[in-house]
């Protein structure tokens, strides 16, 4: 029974060596000769220890001798050691090495090593292995290291594993192989990976922005990729982040975009330079010009560049009116004529302006021309339309004549104006004398009422001087107030009754409304009537003086707009056509020997243009009577 136990433990312990591919060999250290117990670990059996030797790779012999002589004195009861073993038993061609392990035990026999047995794995397919994945984890190693943007894993949740150079560069690690506050700092608590990574399942996430972190003195532009790797079954190994430091090229960008804005802000500037001056040139009626005498040719410009007339020097001349003004006779000669610089002021045929089929004052600025030679290469300058100014000169000697007729009017208005006023002032001091010494009743309402009506003619007459002194100055104010003017002219027909005195004079009203409730500056439509009807008192002797008006629509732009419409007809002594014209204007009298300042009418016409409205008079001529109307708009 004990036979078959050992019989079984020995069949067990060479099914384990026959499994596990192990070899097991004995060192005789009587005989110091090697032979097989499982397997083929040597070349052959029952071999010379230093026949052994010769098979081992020269590097490794001292260390197998080594592990032969520490068992075989008793230094150590079991050791181990790896080497390399020539499979190349022909000792032709190159050595075939293998990588051995050796386990060894020592045997002993009273108290001393008689034996080491030894077991041998040959490893040298999983060191091939090793060096393999070696080789390739150095490659690999060495492309991460040599990226050209900065590099970095993190465990699944978000502990740094390692980094790359330029990462470690970009996050200013401590050293080049660590760093204390990116390893305890986890992505997913890291802005902006915070808000959108998701610590269960994150996706792939880029963003290019400023990163600041002042513990690390962080300041930088980064491209920054995320991005999750899965194996095989979808479980997630590890976290990939890339860095690139894009603050230079942001720079360069940045530096490039100014550039372009300089430049498109420059361009703009040269393009508004040159509107501004084709603007100007256009506005003040210049063109540029240019002689060539080697191309014999003189252009006009419109602005700097763009010739819009040519002419051959032969024909410079002809474009003048005036041959024989002295700059136009010397052009016959250009080459001397425009050595120094030249103004001329005359005229131009129309084949050079062409803005009419008349001829044009034009005045011409020409500065000569030189090379750095001194050669004179010709001359340019600008010519000026001045048509319009040498008119305005003519306008301005009528003008200036006008006006000093308009002086001469003024002195004649002032001694008017001072017998105007003289004589109201007369009367009311004259008759206030009278009054005291007259008892009757009725010789005293006569005086009063002269008095009175006086009174009114020198308010008149102040008023009137107050109004034009406003319109010397460009004001007149126009404030429009609601009123029923139907009442209105009611009580101002009544008003002015009393000033109608001549028995043979009839005073007509026409009013058409009994009610009229419009929007109007009330008090200058009375002063307007007030001074058509003073001016019908003053020629009518006979037959009617009748007021009236009535609503009445005109176009105006288009468009139809309802007014107001006064008038004032009369009997009285008419106006000559050759007056008429005039009859509006300051200061003018039909009849100078009939008491007034000349202004009424004048006051009356400036109201109805601040109104946007018209004014005039119809009569067929003296005798004939007359009929002044005023039309506003009520809007």
């Amino acid at each position: 029974m004990k036979m078959n136990i050992m019989f079984d433990e020995q069949q067990a312990m060479m099914m384990a060596l026959n499994i596990s591919g192990n070899h097991v060999m004995c060192l005789d250290l009587k005989e110091n000769r090697v032979y097989d117990l499982h397997g083929k670990a040597m070349f052959g059996n029952n071999v010379g220890i230093e026949v052994c030797y010769t098979y081992i790779h020269p590097d490794d012999c001292e260390k197998f001798r080594t592990f032969v002589q520490r068992l075989s004195d008793g230094t150590d009861m079991e050791a181990d050691c790896h080497y390399r073993w020539n499979y190349n038993y022909t000792g032709q061609g190159e050595p075939d090495w293998h990588d051995y392990y050796l386990r060894g035990i020592a045997e002993y026999e009273d108290g001393k090593p008689v034996n080491i047995i030894a077991t041998v794995t040959d490893e040298t397919e999983t060191k091939r292995k090793e060096r393999e994945v070696e080789q390739l984890s150095e490659r690999y190693r060495s492309i991460f290291e040599n990226s050209i943007i900065g590099l970095s894993f993190y465990t699944p949740d978000g502990w740094l594993i390692d980094a790359n150079h330029i990462m470690r560069k970009i996050c200013n690690f401590d050293n080049d192989a660590e760093d204390q506050f990116f390893s305890k700092m986890n992505l997913f608590d890291v802005t902006p990976f915070n808000e959108v990574l998701d610590r269960e399942h994150p996706e792939d996430y880029w963003a290019c922005s400023l990163s600041i972190i002042p513990e690390k003195n962080m300041r930088v532009y980064l491209e920054i990729s995320v991005h999750p790797i899965y194996d095989e079954n979808g479980k997630l190994i590890y976290i990939s982040v890339t860095a690139s430091d894009v603050t230079e090229e942001r720079n360069m960008y940045l530096n490039v975009m100014e550039n372009d804005a300089r430049m498109h802000k420059m361009n703009e500037a040269i393009k508004n330079y040159e509107a501004e001056l084709r603007y100007m040139l256009e506005a003040s009626k210049m063109q540029t010009w240019r002689i060539s005498l080697e191309r014999e040719t003189l252009e006009f410009y419109d602005g700097l560049n763009t010739v819009v007339r040519s002419f051959n020097l032969r024909q410079m001349q002809k474009i003048f009116v005036d041959q024989e003004n002295e700059f136009v006779k010397a052009l016959s000669n250009p080459s001397e004529a425009l050595k120094k610089p030249l103004v001329y002021i005359g005229q131009m045929h129309p084949m050079v302006t062409q803005t009419t089929t008349e001829s044009q004052w034009v005045q011409i600025n020409c500065i000569p021309e030189y090379d750095a030679n001194g050669k004179l290469l010709g001359a340019f300058g600008v010519w000026r339309n001045i048509n319009d100014l040498m008119h305005k000169q003519d306008l301005l000697r009528m003008e200036t004549q006008r006006a000093r007729e308009s002086g001469q009017m003024k002195s004649l208005f002032l001694a008017n104006m001072t017998h105007e006023i003289r004589t109201p002032i007369n009367a009311i001091v004259g008759f206030s004398e009278v009054l005291s010494s007259l008892n009757g009743m009725e010789e005293k309402k006569e005086v009063i009422q002269i008095i009175k009506n006086n009174c009114d003619m020198l308010l008149r007459l102040i008023n009137d001087i107050l109004t034009a002194s406003s319109l010397e100055s460009g004001h007149m104010d126009i404030r429009p107030v609601q009123v029923d003017f139907a009442k209105t002219f009611n009580e101002l027909f009544e008003s002015l009754r009393p000033r109608v005195q001549e028995p043979s004079v009839e005073f007509i009203k026409d009013n058409p409304y009994t009610t009229l409730p419009i929007k109007v500056d009330v008090d200058r439509v009375s002063q307007v009537i007030t001074n058509f009807l003073t001016n019908a008192v003053k020629y009518t002797h006979q037959g009617h003086i009748k007021l009236g008006y009535r609503t009445e629509a005109r176009t105006i732009d288009d468009k139809q707009c309802e007014g107001l419409y006064v008038y004032c007809e009369d009997t009285g002594a008419g106006i000559s056509p050759e007056a008429q014209p005039k009859i509006f204007e300051r200061f003018y009298k039909v009849n100078d020997f009939v008491q007034g300042t000349g202004l009424g009418l004048s006051i009356c016409k400036a109201f109805t243009d601040a109104c946007h409205g018209d004014i005039g008079v119809i009569s067929e001529g003296k005798g004939k009577g007359s009929l002044f109307w005023m039309w506003i708009p009520l809007q």
